[in-house]
């Protein structure tokens, strides 16, 4: 399992209370359901302010 910084894991824990509460959307506008989406884009979120996350898997 991939280690993250503790501002990354904030970060995807955030987006996952957006999901929990139906707020959550994706880039398009539409609603994100998929918790793997909302931890995708918490890290996307989180690598944008400079956390330590690894890189995209291509």
């Amino acid at each position: 399992m991939a280690k993250y910084s503790e501002k990354a894991g904030e970060k995807v824990e955030q987006t996952m209370h957006e999901l929990k509460e139906g707020k959550l959307k994706s880039g398009s506008g539409k609603k994100v359901t998929s918790k793997k989406q909302a931890v995708a884009i918490g890290l996307s979120e989180a690598r944008k302010e400079g956390a330590k996350v690894p890189k995209k898997k291509s």
